[in-house]
């Protein structure tokens, strides 16, 4: 298999100065490789997660590898208290939030005929649901200073079919479009809204819930003949937080090289 380019040898200060936070950032994936990329661009990052010591596993690498321990924030976006908890916290550690990452969702596979109502609630709830929910809480905080970002994890499958997948790419076709309306309603208070629309990204997690014959079927559909890396995926996500992408709002950035 292809290997990817080398990891980013150094930061360009793209966030320097901004307070970043980062949902479902425990574990390997995206959302911690984000975190990482936003700290190495001079950013305070905070961490949430649900998962209270995979959280703060997290931390610890964190501060081992940018050499500064994060807030770090228990957080299932499922409760709207919790999600509160969240930005409160926030604020009363770093007095304003700049840039929100969305990337809490869920998966799963069932065929339509099957699926449950429970397995259909449970993963909109998570991941369209939830995003809403915590853009909701940023909106109520980046108003007032009349500033901030955010930036959502959608996927492709919210665009192209996938057998067993209606609930996930329903989710993800709506974080598409809360991301257009939501970016429309925010403008006014000079705040952005995208989200980035990954195809296939290899982590420990998605390896151990993924048959090898499925991941080798997916990465075949890549032009590139591999997944992405996380910090691949973060780094678009970095870019969209930064003052580099100040005249995009509404927009959802394939982060792919999938071909039909």
């Amino acid at each position: 298999m292809p290997t990817p380019p080398p990891y980013p040898a150094a930061g360009h200060a793209l966030l320097e100065g901004r307070v970043v936070v980062v949902t479902a950032a425990a574990g390997t994936g995206i959302g911690f490789a984000t975190a990482q990329r936003a700290a190495e661009e001079g950013a305070t990052v905070v961490l949430s997660d649900h998962h209270e010591r995979r959280l703060g596993e997290a931390a610890e690498r964190l501060a081992d590898l940018v050499g500064a321990p994060p807030l770090a924030v228990v957080c299932d976006v499922t409760d709207e208290a919790a999600v509160q908890g969240l930005f409160d916290a926030t604020l009363a550690a770093h007095g304003r939030i700049d840039v929100l990452v969305n990337n809490a969702g869920l998966g799963g596979t069932a065929a339509v005929v099957d699926m449950t109502d429970e397995q259909w609630s449970t993963v909109l709830d998570v991941t369209l649901t939830g995003t809403f929910r915590c853009t909701r809480a940023a909106l109520s905080r980046m108003i007032p200073q009349g500033s901030g970002v955010i930036v959502n994890n959608a996927s492709v499958i919210g665009w192209r079919a996938q057998v067993g997948q209606a609930h996930y790419a329903a989710a993800k076709a709506g974080v598409m479009a809360l991301t257009r309306c939501s970016a429309l309603e925010a403008a006014p208070h000079g705040i952005r809204i995208n989200a980035v629309s990954p195809s296939l990204a290899m982590h420990p997690f998605l390896a151990k819930v993924t048959s090898d014959d499925l991941l080798e079927e997916l990465a075949g559909r890549e032009a590139f003949g591999r997944p992405a890396e996380p910090w691949e995926v973060a780094n678009v996500i970095v870019f969209l937080a930064s003052d580099y992408a100040g005249y995009m709002t509404g927009e959802v950035v394939s982060v792919s090289s999938q071909h039909p």
